[in-house]
C-alpha cells in the first residue's frame, strides 16, 4: 500500500501541473492576440491617417491647379482682348505648324 499513496500524489502532482500548463497556456493565447489585436488596431489606424493626409494632399493640390489653370485662362482672355490680330496670327502660326508636323513624309 505504501507505493500506491506516492503514485497517487505524483499523478495529482502530474494533475495539477498540467491544470497549471494549460491555464499558462490560455493566457499566453489571450496575450498574444491582444498584442496582434492591438498591433492591427495601431496598423489600420496608421493607414487611415496616411490614406486620409494623401487624399488631403492631393485634393488641395488639385484646387491649386485648378486656381493656375483659371488664372491662366483669364489672363489669356484678357490678352487676347486687348490684341486681336496678335491672336489672331498666333493661332495662324500654331496651326501652320500643327500642319507641317502632322503631314506625312514620303
Amino acid at each position: 500500500m505504501q507505493m500506491t499513496k506516492p503514485i497517487e500524489e505524483a499523478t495529482q502532482d502530474f494533475a495539477a501541473d498540467l491544470a497549471a500548463l494549460r491555464e499558462d497556456i490560455t493566457k499566453l493565447t489571450q496575450s498574444v492576440t491582444d498584442l496582434v489585436r492591438s498591433q492591427a488596431t495601431s496598423t489600420a489606424d496608421s493607414m487611415l491617417g496616411a490614406i486620409d493626409s494623401t487624399r488631403r494632399k492631393i485634393s488641395d493640390t488639385a484646387a491649386d491647379a485648378q486656381d493656375r489653370v483659371s488664372a491662366i485662362s483669364s489672363d489669356l482672355e484678357s490678352t487676347i482682348e486687348r490684341n486681336p490680330l496678335t491672336a489672331i496670327f498666333v493661332a495662324i502660326g500654331a496651326g501652320i505648324l500643327v500642319g507641317l508636323l502632322s503631314r506625312t513624309r514620303k
